[in-house]
């Protein structure tokens, strides 16, 4: 799924994210809005992993879609 489509509909995928990435907080969703770079961020900073792990999480949830 292309990003700005997930961006544009944040409200609703923002359920998804936290079915994902429950250690998120609504107010982590809230700052991220939409954009994967924070998402990404946010992932790292909740979970302790490596940016590279974050971003291959992200990448695979997005083909999920």
């Amino acid at each position: 799924m292309n990003w700005d489509r997930i961006e544009g509909n944040w409200k609703q995928f923002s359920g998804k994210i936290k079915e994902g990435w429950g250690k998120l907080t609504d107010d982590d969703i809230k700052v991220v809005n939409g954009k994967r770079d924070q998402l990404i961020g946010r992932i790292q900073e909740r979970y302790g992993i490596a940016k590279d792990d974050a971003e291959r999480q992200v990448k695979d949830w997005e083909a999920k879609l």
